[in-house]
């Protein structure tokens, strides 16, 4: 098993990343329509999230859940991260 440091994917730069004290991550984007569009850009670059959004979540607090697992290897992480990056630039998330 990788030994993945804590918090690794928490790491997002320029993301609103909700503090978590587990292997699981909110990407606040607040907003539903962009976590759509951001979800499915993602899995255009081969990531499959899953977004969550009002009545799930309260209105205007739109997110991305991101989970790790033991299964994931550091090359798996920096292709999710490098995605997310990306897509977040395209859509004006991050600069």
């Amino acid at each position: 098993m990788l030994e993945i440091p804590e918090f690794y994917f928490c790491n997002l730069s320029g993301f609103d990343i909700k503090p978590s004290k587990s292997a699981i991550c909110a990407v606040m984007l607040y907003d539903a329509k962009l976590l759509q569009d951001m979800a499915a850009k993602l899995l255009e670059e081969g990531i499959y999230v899953i977004g969550f959004y009002y009545p799930v979540v309260g209105k205007g607090l739109a997110r991305i859940r991101v989970q790790l697992s033991a299964g994931h290897e550091k090359a798996h992480l920096d292709k999710a991260i490098a995605a997310f990056t990306k897509v977040g630039k395209e859509l004006g998330v991050i600069k």
